[in-house]
């Protein structure tokens, strides 16, 4: 499966951005689906992981309660809503496959990724 992500940009803090990662290739309803994010000189960080069917989640304790992960099976397309955005979720936001069924939280649970989108968020 081939994945694009985009919909990164400059936001003041306090804003929302929705981030989105379009599919294709192999079957998109075959993967549980995530984000990962990126600063320079850090390791990826999970952000959230959503299942086949979109009925479960899970989200880092850095985001839950402002982000929300979901998907489109018609459209293979996965989203991400970015609400209350603060300076430390700047970074570089990459969309992932996971052909493991499973919700995983880390980098070796995905098997494909996208290219990744830019996020700033300014003070």
């Amino acid at each position: 499966v081939q994945l694009q992500a985009s919909g990164g940009g400059l936001v003041q803090a306090g804003g929302s951005l929705r981030l989105s990662c379009a599919a294709s290739g192999r079957s998109f309803r075959g993967y549980y689906m995530g984000w990962f994010r990126q600063t320079p000189g850090r390791e990826r960080e999970f952000i959230a992981s959503i299942t086949i069917n979109g009925d479960q989640t899970i989200y880092s304790d850095s985001v839950k309660g402002r982000f929300t992960i979901s998907r489109d099976n018609a459209n293979n397309m996965l989203y991400l809503q970015m609400n209350s955005l603060e300076p430390e979720d700047t970074a570089t936001y990459y969309c992932a496959a996971s052909r493991y069924l499973a919700l995983r939280d880390t980098t070796e649970g995905y098997n494909y990724w996208g290219q990744g989108t830019l996020v700033t968020v300014s003070s």
